[in-house]
């Protein structure tokens, strides 16, 4: 695979991820305690997730099924047999002082995922992806990690099932790793695995190089040499929970890195906080190796075989796909294509108008109004799942010509987000029903009357006077008047 090099100066920047992914399934990985963390501390918790003497785990069938579905989604191989394995680590919010994971037989491996970076579609190779049990949650009491008086652990979060995605050495800047995570999670959230709500569904850990330019290979395709990434020192940069996190805690790493090469300094090898607050990354301790970890075959769970069910589970069309598609079937911009496929909530809803109404007052509707109107109210189109069928009536209003589009955005679908009312009850109470034709040419030939001046500049060659009298008309039809309707009815008279 090709990879594309940014450079700065003589130093080019390399940028490896290992995202984990909390899994959405009902019960913990390895045992049957509730994921849902809204209880109090350390309620949803039992010997297998605390890890007691004589507590057995057992694999939660809904969260491989997950894995495999991320597996089919990224084109990855599942392999025949995969295994788990303990991770050994000592740390607060791990109660076994080790950790269920996968090591060098993962659920899937060599996938790949493809990613726009300013208008250019790249691709970023995925060696691997596999299942593992989340820790528990530590929360800093009275500052951040080097700062707290203490710190409260919460084992609620122990045992959720996690599937950690770990990438090549495929980016070259903090901007490419933003636009990958908002691509995977757009293919999280289609596959119906991945809640982004719930707290600390998505964390990035990243692990960052500074390599002299002369080490790129010189084979004509940019690629970084395996020496040079065996030889350079990197960072892994910790506590990253976001897109935006991702790319400022990236961004910062860099100039720092680059800052201490530029000064002679040498980059210590070594794992470092991303502190949100402050905007900076702080040294935790220095970057263990794999063998730190001492893995080995976890006794009490059998291998798994689930390579045929690849075949077997359905996956949904994908976003890249769906807005391809789009573009193609409904002939909408990039722009609008991008929007509508935005969530796979927004996208099959845009389908359900599209089918009924032109494609085209649906991207409008969808794309622009309800969205628009979301956003501003810091809402999703799934904190209005029940009242979509009220949003394709306010849309057949509009296309039936029974109220303007002005009304029906301004008006009504603010009222009806605003007041939880219908459109009906709105446009009956706020009586926004369309004015007839007759009643708007009656209105036309009074404002011509009444606005002799404007009448003269537009007839003088000022253009803009039409606008003045479309705004009296308006006026005389309370707002019901369809205003390009109006400005072609005023252009015909004014033209007798």
């Amino acid at each position: 695979m090709t990879a594309q090099t940014v450079q700065q100066g003589d130093l080019v920047t390399v940028i490896g991820l290992e995202v984990h992914v909390q899994l959405e399934t009902d019960t913990k990985i390895f045992c049957g305690c509730s994921t849902d963390q809204q209880n109090g501390p350390n309620e949803n918790v039992c010997p297998v997730c605390l890890g007691l003497p004589g507590a057995l785990p057992v694999v939660n069938e809904g969260a491989v099924e997950a894995a495999v579905k991320i597996g089919k989604a990224i084109d990855a191989d599942i392999p025949e047999e995969t295994r788990f394995h303990r991770k050994n680590y000592y740390y607060p919010d791990l109660p076994k002082n080790f950790q269920i994971t996968q090591y060098d037989e993962p659920i899937c491996a060599d996938g790949e995922l493809e990613v726009s970076v300013e208008s250019t579609r790249r691709t970023i190779a995925i060696e691997r992806a596999h299942l593992e049990e989340d820790p528990g949650s530590l929360q800093h009491v009275g500052g951040g990690i080097d700062t707290a008086e203490y710190t409260l652990v919460d084992y609620n979060r122990a045992g959720t099932p996690l599937m950690e995605i770990v990438t090549a050495p495929d980016f070259r800047s903090p901007d490419e790793v933003r636009a990958f995570l908002a691509e995977l999670e757009e293919v999280l959230e289609y596959l119906g695995v991945f809640d982004a709500e719930r707290d600390g569904s998505l964390r990035i850990d990243a692990n960052l190089s500074i390599i002299p330019s002369e080490e790129i290979d010189g084979d004509g395709e940019d690629d970084i040499g395996a020496d040079a990434l065996e030889t350079a020192n990197r960072t892994e940069v910790k506590n990253i929970s976001s897109h935006k996190g991702a790319q400022k805690a990236l961004a910062y790493e860099e100039t720092r890195q680059k800052n201490a090469i530029q000064r002679g300094r040498a980059v210590e090898q070594e794992t470092r906080h991303w502190d949100e607050s402050r905007g900076i990354t702080v040294s935790m301790r220095s970057k263990e190796e794999e063998k730190d970890y001492r893995y080995f075959e976890e006794a009490d769970l059998p291998p798994l075989r689930v390579s045929h069910w690849k075949d077997e589970i359905a996956i949904p069309e994908l976003p890249t796909a769906r807005r391809e598609r789009f573009q193609a079937e409904y002939e909408l911009t990039e722009e609008a294509a991008s929007k509508l496929t935005s969530t796979k909530q927004v996208a099959d809803f845009y389908e359900d108008v599209a089918g009924e109404y032109d494609p085209d007052l649906a991207a409008t509707w969808v794309a622009d109004n309800l969205l628009g109107e979301l956003n501003y109210r810091d809402m999703e189109i799934t904190d209005i799942e029940g009242r979509l069928e009220e949003v394709t009536r306010l849309v057949e209003l509009v296309a039936t010509d029974e109220i303007t589009a002005k009304n029906a955005r301004e008006t009504v679908l603010r009222a009806m987000l605003d007041g939880g009312r219908t459109p009906d009850e709105v446009v009956a109470e706020a009586d926004l029903g369309k004015t007839d034709e007759g009643e708007v040419k009656r209105a036309v030939v009074d404002a011509v009357e009444e606005n002799p001046d404007a009448v003269s500049d537009y007839e003088s060659g000022d253009d803009g006077a039409i606008n003045f009298l479309v705004g009296q008309v308006m006026q005389k039809t309370g707002g019901s008047a369809d205003p390009g309707d109006v400005n072609q009815l005023l252009r015909a008279e004014l033209e007798e």
